[in-house]
């Protein structure tokens, strides 16, 4: 049963090469600005693809933490530099073995149900990865970084996790992928960001409690050398089998009008909580 992802056509933006230039502020503008676009009927269903440098995205609940500061600077020593998104969850970890796939679909007048924006996004990976024969679960692992329902993971070990952003009838339903490199490796980097801006204090909120070796990333789960290339390539022939035309594109006249304010209100959000 294909759902949401049966679309007459779909769009896709690839800027999963762009470099080291796009910033993950600049992401998460261009998923609202979609989300507004699609969501009017300005643009058809469009599939984002991004690859971010090292960045720790973190949450809005994370932005919460005592010593946040002291976790941010801990980052910045280690590499990364660190920002708050505009969706839920908690604090997850991008760099050039993390392909973000976004899903912008338009809000039908029955709406889309949150379950069946998670399992159009939960099918798509399972179709991706179909050759495999590697049981896909979405359940949530304990022990995992930005851990959820909805947590991607073979054998119990994660590899992807998915969270929900709408905006003006339009959802985009956003999934990070850890293609290849250590999926431990970047769980133990969380872990000692928690450690630090949590610093043992009791906190109003609960954080993840980090066991490293509860995540991994799909070279490591399916014993080959995945690059993001072979990813993308797996996501185009599945969203050519999902619709009757696909094509390449890039943000059309409406959506270059809408960017610069959502990407505004990125930026200050941002700016917000380097001055708390």
């Amino acid at each position: 049963m294909e759902g949401l992802l049966r679309q007459p056509e779909w769009r896709i933006l690839d800027q999963s090469a762009v470099g080291i230039h796009f910033q993950a502020l600049q992401s998460f503008g261009t998923d609202d600005t979609l989300c507004a676009s699609v969501g009017a009927g300005k643009a058809p269903a469009t599939a984002r693809t991004w690859v971010h440098h090292n960045t720790v995205v973190l949450g809005i609940q994370d932005t919460k933490l005592p010593f946040l500061h002291d976790g941010i600077q801990f980052l910045a020593e280690q590499g990364y530099q660190s920002i708050v998104r505009n969706s839920g969850g908690l604090a997850v970890v991008l760099d050039e073995g993390v392909l973000n796939i976004s899903l912008i679909l338009p809000e039908t007048e029955k709406g889309i149900d949150i379950n069946r924006g998670y399992d159009t996004m939960w099918l798509l990976i399972q179709n991706m990865f179909s050759g495999f024969n590697k049981q896909i679960e979405a359940r949530e692992i304990i022990g995992s970084y930005c851990p959820g329902s909805y947590d991607l993971s073979i054998n119990g070990k994660k590899f992807a996790g998915i969270s929900q952003r709408r905006l003006k009838n339009g959802v985009a339903v956003q999934i990070y992928l850890c293609v290849n490199g250590s999926g431990s490796a970047r769980a133990d980097l969380v872990k000692q960001f928690y450690e630090i801006a949590k610093n043992s204090e009791q906190t109003k909120f609960s954080f993840p409690e980090i066991v490293p070796e509860v995540m991994a990333s799909l070279s490591e789960l399916l014993g080959e050398d995945l690059t993001i290339a072979d990813v993308m390539l797996r996501l185009l022939n599945q969203l050519k089998m999902s619709s009757d035309f696909l094509y390449a594109g890039q943000l059309n006249e409406y959506e270059l009008e809408l960017f610069p304010g959502y990407y505004q209100r990125v930026v200050d959000r941002n700016e917000k909580i380097k001055e708390m």
